[in-house]
């Protein structure tokens, strides 16, 4: 098979793209190198890999049709990406996660291509105080720019497979963290201040709940709906144990042989008090289970960022 990943030097995109190598499975990759953090880190993502690599922007027509050449499946991940971002920058998450995403179901149209997975969110769920979040429940009251793009990214899916008969999977992620993780995401900056000896920020009390999952089961479910082609689907992908902020800096400082002095600060606009994922739909349907615990998780992410200290 060959697959198009869009945002393929990414975090989760990249480790998707090794993933499919290993398992022979040939590889394009969509991806502008948004200067968001490293341009550097992300070119290290893929170096050397036996892929073919576009460097281009999915809301670029013409770049979109020559990295769909001879595609089977098309792996969406290109976002930009972040919560508290969206809610500084509004316009440019619409154009780049709503705009592209249109113009990449156009470019499959045009070229023919019928089986798409998309990258969604946790975020979509909104702000609710109880879970677990099933693909059922209602998510129509986003509470960031960033979520209501990825929400509307699957409405345009779902227009997609209705109109022109693509097969879609939307896999909703819940808070990704592990090796390769972009530096201003919580885990990895809280881990970056505690070595130095500075104090890390918490928002809030730090009761706030996270379903955090590490990116090889993300990646793993990405796979297997792949492997799944329905008309359109679905599905939470997370480990399904929510953790709060303070067990999390916990955890972190026995993961990084440290105790973690904290900031207290007030609550974060965007911010929500849980995401919880109801992956027995996922289980059930593609066979998807988290095999990797927080505590575990963490210490590879420490020896991945610290093994060369």
């Amino acid at each position: 098979m060959h697959v198009l990943v869009t945002g393929g030097a990414g975090f989760i995109g990249s480790q998707l793209v090794r993933k499919l190598i290993e398992r022979g499975d040939r590889v394009t990759v969509l991806d502008n190198f948004d200067p968001y953090y490293s341009v550097e880190r992300k070119r290290e993502n893929l170096m050397g890999l036996p892929i073919r690599l576009i460097e281009g922007d999915i809301r670029e027509p013409s770049d979109v049709q020559r990295a769909l050449a001879d595609v089977d499946l098309v792996a969406h991940l290109a976002a930009t990406a972040a919560v508290r971002n969206s809610i500084e920058r509004p316009a440019e998450y619409i154009d780049n996660n709503v705009v592209g995403t249109q113009v990449l179901i156009e470019g499959m149209v045009s070229a023919g291509i019928k089986r798409a997975v998309y990258a969604s969110s946790s975020s979509i769920y909104g702000s609710r105080v109880d879970g677990p979040f099933s693909e059922t429940d209602c998510v129509d009251n986003p509470v960031s720019p960033y979520a209501a793009s990825k929400l509307a990214g699957e409405l345009l899916w779902r227009a997609a497979s209705n109109t022109w008969g693509i097969n879609v999977t939307a896999l909703r992620l819940f808070t990704v963290y592990g090796p390769g993780q972009r530096p201003e995401m919580a885990i990895h900056l809280f881990a970056e201040r505690a070595l130095a000896g500075a104090p890390v920020p918490r928002f809030g009390d730090g009761e706030s709940r996270r379903d955090y999952t590490f990116v090889s089961d993300i990646v793993d479910g990405f796979l297997l709906a792949m492997d799944r082609p329905q008309p359109f689907a679905t599905y939470n992908l997370g480990n399904g144990n929510p953790v709060s902020l303070n067990e999390l800096i916990s955890m972190l400082g026995r993961a990084l042989g440290v105790d973690i002095k904290v900031e207290q600060l007030g609550d974060q606009v965007g911010d929500v008090p849980i995401t919880w994922a109801d992956v027995s739909l996922a289980q059930k349907e593609l066979g998807y289970s988290a095999s990797v615990s927080l505590l575990d998780g963490l210490r590879q992410f420490v020896a991945w960022k610290f093994s060369g200290r």
